[in-house]
């Protein structure tokens, strides 16, 4: 019940994701941690090959860990759903390419499932100077529905997702938000006081401020009753 399928989707991915392998093997312990399942939306640079090569060599101990590498179509819910398919742990942890968990988060999830947390996530901090993104990471350490998002990661017992349904696949994007809030409506969440790194990057490309504000916007149009398609042409105007 208590092993981790951790569960990362990647999309062109070759500048972090053997940083961020090395990270997870590290900082767990191959008692606890099932599977490592990366699961490729059709990448177009070397991140196949770099998670291949990373694969062959990776022993935690004189364990070696069970790795896999899937594909799937591009789209981040449906490729974790297909992770999540694949899994064979009764914890599923969906991880960020850009993010790192802290040291020993496998046995931080594992101790809160043991008493009855099905699922949540860890505070954040954003790898930047920021005073506004400063704040954004403080006010994550708080279990309210809306200090929550994708990037803190997302650990959820598998029987527990699957009766949810998993994330919604017509969500391009906020499908980790949609699963977030049927948590909370069934008070399944729990937020650890311990912090994930995750980058800034895109707040960076983008502009805080102006980043910030259609996050803002894509919040609020879902609130008005805005359809997914709706929510993803907006993303598509204004950030990617």
């Amino acid at each position: 019940m208590n092993s981790i399928s951790i569960i990362i989707p990647v999309l062109n991915e070759a500048a972090s994701i053997n940083k961020l392998l090395n990270h997870l093997l590290v900082n767990s312990s191959p008692s606890i941690i099932h599977e490592l399942i990366i699961v490729d939306g059709g990448s177009r640079d070397l991140t196949r090959d770099i998670v291949g090569a990373f694969f062959q060599k990776t022993i935690i101990g004189k364990q070696k860990i069970k790795c896999r590498l899937i594909r799937s179509p591009r789209g981040r819910s449906k490729q974790m759903n297909a992770g999540a398919n694949a899994a064979t742990g009764g914890i599923l942890y969906f991880l960020h390419a850009d993010s790192f968990p802290p040291s020993n988060f496998d046995k931080l999830i594992a101790n809160e499932v043991k008493k009855g947390n099905l699922a949540g996530c860890f505070r954040l901090q954003f790898k930047h100077s920021h005073w506004w993104l400063k704040l954004s990471s403080w006010l994550t350490q708080f279990n309210f529905r809306v200090c929550r998002g994708g990037d803190q990661s997302q650990f959820i017992t598998k029987q527990l997702f699957e009766n949810i349904g998993g994330f919604d696949e017509n969500y391009v994007i906020y499908e980790d938000n949609i699963l977030i809030s049927e948590l909370y409506k069934r008070k399944q969440f729990t937020v650890i006081n311990k912090k994930l790194f995750t980058s800034a990057r895109r707040f960076e490309s983008k502009g805080i401020w102006r980043l910030q504000y259609h996050f803002w916007m894509i919040y609020y149009k879902k609130w008005r009753g805005n359809s997914a398609n709706e929510l993803f042409d907006y993303y598509k105007k204004y950030i990617s």
